[in-house]
């Protein structure tokens, strides 16, 4: 940072200028304010800019360049790694940026980068629209879409970087530029999966689709029955439409823990069809069930975590689920570690997104599966017993995975993950043009690209 003279002077011209709240360390609200979804991460940025508008986005990021600050961008905030926050860096905090404007004739909705998933959904919903969205309300739009964005409806309309039409995004240089099919497509390219790594996405342009219903099944199952209900969801997906979805899921309850085992099916239609598609669940032996239609917006309440909490959390794709990988999965149940919320989900691929354009950097398409647990607990005690339960279920599933993953799932596991993600071959492509947009990395608090 620059010396003390400079900075002090720069930071008093930056609460002047800037229509939003700055905060630096000291002031009231500077804890609040750099508070995130993961209770694990404890930071102290140098400064948290609260930006209004566009222009307040342009003014603190030449604030970050004038003093050599790495820029951090929070949307959300709900990211496992706590991307959206740094020591020492300054912080773009976009959440008063939460606007979503649908033009139900155009079925698109410009979104602005700090809006939340329930922001989004609430937003759609009058007019019979949606698009995929995350599997939680509390989820930046911004992070989740320039990530990929696997979320309950991407097997029937594609994950959401395929419904991406345009973005409006602040530079490293303190630019606005818009990127779209027929403006700066190289950078449109690499947003489709390469994050937030070239800008700050202050608005994202998204297509959407008609959903004039959505009924879910949601089933508690005993745990002993794990294996058996996850070979039926199995048959369910694959003799199903493409507009049916959900997970099976263990959740923990109770101390000691006892998992509970439970189905999720989701159908965008009506029940009528949702019970055709989830009758083979519906026939096993089950302990309570939730069956019909739901708001779209309460679906994605339905397996939510609270904020504050210690999460860990990872994921592998998988290219086939045979018994074998179904008794390995089941069997990590057992270990569960911890009483406050986590959960061990399996849930299905295919469909829209294995059909989706191959050419941007999203290698997961081609799984079939994909496995998430997310540890989720309050005693600090309990962070190496649920860290090392979350990297043993995916080691016993690995022998079935692609090796690709998508990257909203996972926190930060190491540069070898991030090409994973990004797949080995776009690597050069999206270093040349972090080259381009980011030559000195200022935006290197995500899942990083180099420039080249």
């Amino acid at each position: 940072m620059a010396p003390g003279s400079k900075a002090r002077t720069a930071l008093a011209r930056l609460r002047e200028d800037l229509v939003g709240d700055v905060f630096a360390p000291g002031d009231a609200g500077y804890d609040a304010a750099r508070v995130v979804f993961n209770g694990m991460v404890d930071r102290r940025p140098a400064v948290i800019a609260q930006c209004a508008d566009d222009a307040d986005v342009v003014r603190a990021v030449r604030f970050g360049r004038d003093l050599d600050l790495h820029i951090a961008v929070r949307g959300g905030g709900h990211s496992v790694a706590g991307s959206a926050t740094a020591d020492t860096a300054l912080v773009v905090d976009l959440r008063r940026m939460d606007g979503a404007t649908v033009d139900p004739a155009a079925e698109a909705v410009r979104v602005q980068g700090g809006a939340t998933m329930g922001r989004l959904d609430r937003a759609t919903r009058p007019h019979g629209l949606a698009g995929t969205g995350g599997r939680a309300p509390g989820i930046g739009v911004g992070g989740f879409v320039l990530g990929g964005g696997s979320g309950w409806l991407d097997r029937v309309f594609g994950p959401a970087v395929d419904n991406l039409i345009g973005v409006e995004l602040v530079t490293a240089d303190a630019e606005r530029v818009h990127a779209n099919a027929d403006e700066n497509p190289e950078l449109f390219w690499a947003l489709h999966g390469g994050g937030g790594n070239f800008g700050v996405a202050t608005a994202l342009t998204l297509a959407l689709h008609e959903l004039p219903a959505l009924s879910v099944a949601l089933l508690r199952y005993p745990p002993s029955s794990g294996p058996d209900v996850v070979r039926v969801f199995r048959e369910v997906i694959r003799t199903g439409p493409d507009e049916a979805g959900g997970a099976v899921v263990y959740l923990a309850e109770g101390e000691p823990v006892l998992p509970v085992c439970a189905a999720l099916v989701t159908y965008a239609g009506g029940e009528e069809g949702l019970r055709k598609v989830a009758g083979p669940l519906l026939a096993l032996p089950h302990e309570a069930e939730v069956v019909g239609p739901l708001p779209y917006s309460e679906v994605q309440c339905l397996l939510d975590l609270p904020s504050g909490l210690r999460n860990h959390w990872s994921a592998e794709c998988l290219a086939a689920l045979p018994d074998e990988a179904v008794d390995a999965w089941c069997g990590c149940a057992e270990r569960m570690p911890v009483p406050s919320g986590s959960q061990q989900l399996l849930f299905p691929l295919g469909g829209a997104i294995a059909s989706g354009p191959a050419e941007y950097p999203v290698p997961y398409r081609s799984a079939a599966w994909a496995v998430h647990p997310l540890g989720n607990w309050a005693d600090p005690a309990d962070d190496e017993r649920a860290g090392a339960w979350v990297r043993d279920v995916r080691a016993a599933v690995r022998p079935w995975s692609t090796g690709a993953v998508c990257l909203n799932l996972i926190g930060d596991e190491g540069p070898e993950r991030v090409r994973a993600g990004l797949g080995a071959g776009n690597a050069l492509r999206l270093g040349k043009v972090k080259r381009r947009w980011d030559p000195d990395n200022v935006f290197r608090f995500n899942h990083n690209i180099e420039p080249l």
